[in-house]
């Protein structure tokens, strides 16, 4: 009897064998699409590195614990970005970058919505940092590094007139490379005599004619933050414009460098949103959580680098606010990068440059 049950249990008829087949089809495709419906997520451009590994755990995950949205970090270039946008088939939801140079795309950004906010108060926000379709993540500066083995605080160059003059004060130099999206013209015009508050527009025949007096004291245009830092260190440069956030880890590293603060140039690292982003409402909501005290405070311990919110940049100790650009020391010594300027005339003075360098 028992051959019989199982012959009987064997047999499924051709009917029932279309039903079970086409619902083993149909079962994965819906529990996929419910998943992807379960998870929501956001996709933000980011520079990747260490930078991405200090935000998934101070930023990321607690932003997933908290709304249930996913967060992708992307580390893509803006050459990806700008074809990206071309085709129309944007993969990214938010840009964090160079303000810079995501005001190339400034037609393509979304207004934010800073009236929706719930861990931030919009009025918190820096008004020099905060703007209707963009707002900072943080800040960093171009300093004058030094190596300590040649320089110390009483005979490296104070400003960027003596920077300039390295027939009075030797030493090997070295400045930003058009590479860099950003080469060091402000402090080009400001070694020429142009006051701080009436760099922008920038005139490019004067800050051109002024970088060639100094290109024969230059050992090396530097390309990268990392190359700044590695030819400081070594001293195959005495002297460089550097990031703050790169010469501060050479620091702690235990490299021989030192900083002078004066006549700093301010980046701002920011946020936007693509309009046509496909995540735009959890791109909102990530900006906001961004923005915290908290996150502020605690991310500028880790990167060295500037908060964009009052609340933030008053929690800090006085330690980490010897670090970074912003306050008192900002007001006094710096001045902030015209990003509108760069945006609009990057490709210009990238042709400028390339016949520039090609003099002798």
């Amino acid at each position: 009897m028992s051959g019989n049950v199982f012959k009987s249990s064997a047999k499924v008829s051709r009917r029932s064998m279309l039903k079970l087949t086409g619902a083993a089809l149909i079962a994965p495709a819906f529990w996929v699409k419910n998943s992807q419906a379960a998870q929501e997520r956001v996709i933000i451009r980011s520079p990747g590195g260490a930078y991405d590994e200090i935000r998934k755990k101070l930023i990321y995950e607690p932003f997933t614990k908290q709304t249930g949205i996913r967060v992708i970090p992307v580390a893509t270039t803006t050459a990806k970005l700008e074809a990206m946008i071309r085709s129309g088939n944007l993969e990214i939801d938010i840009i964090d970058n160079d303000d810079s140079v995501l005001l190339q795309w400034e037609k393509e950004l979304a207004p934010l919505a800073y009236d929706k906010f719930k861990f931030t108060n919009p009025v918190d926000i820096l008004s020099e940092y905060k703007h209707a379709n963009y707002v900072g993540n943080f800040t960093y500066a171009t300093v004058m590094g030094y190596n300590t083995g040649k320089y110390n605080k009483g005979t490296v160059p104070s400003t960027w007139v003596d920077f300039w003059d390295y027939k009075k004060i030797p030493g090997s130099r070295a400045l930003a490379d058009m590479d860099t999206g950003v080469p060091d013209l402000e402090f080009a015009l400001i070694a020429d005599g142009v006051p701080v508050d009436k760099l922008y527009p920038l005139d490019l025949p004067r800050a051109f004619k002024s970088l060639s007096r100094i290109k024969p004291g230059i050992s090396k245009f530097w390309t990268s933050g990392a190359l700044s830092v590695q030819m400081l260190s070594t001293g195959d440069a005495d002297l460089s414009s550097i990031w703050s956030t790169r010469i501060l880890k050479g620091i702690e590293s235990g490299a021989p460098l030192a900083i002078n603060w004066n006549q700093h140039a301010v980046h701002l690292q920011a946020y936007a949103i693509f309009k046509k982003a496909k995540n735009i409402e959890n791109a909102q909501k990530l900006i906001d959580f961004c923005l915290s005290k908290e996150v502020q405070s605690k991310f500028s311990s880790l990167w060295n680098s500037g908060p964009v919110t009052k609340t933030a940049y008053e929690s800090l100790t006085p330690d980490i606010r010897e670090k970074i650009p912003g306050g008192d020391r900002t007001r006094q010594h710096g001045f902030l990068l015209d990003a509108s300027w760069w945006a609009t005339n990057r490709t210009t003075v990238a042709k400028e440059w390339g016949k520039w360098a090609l003099q002798s």
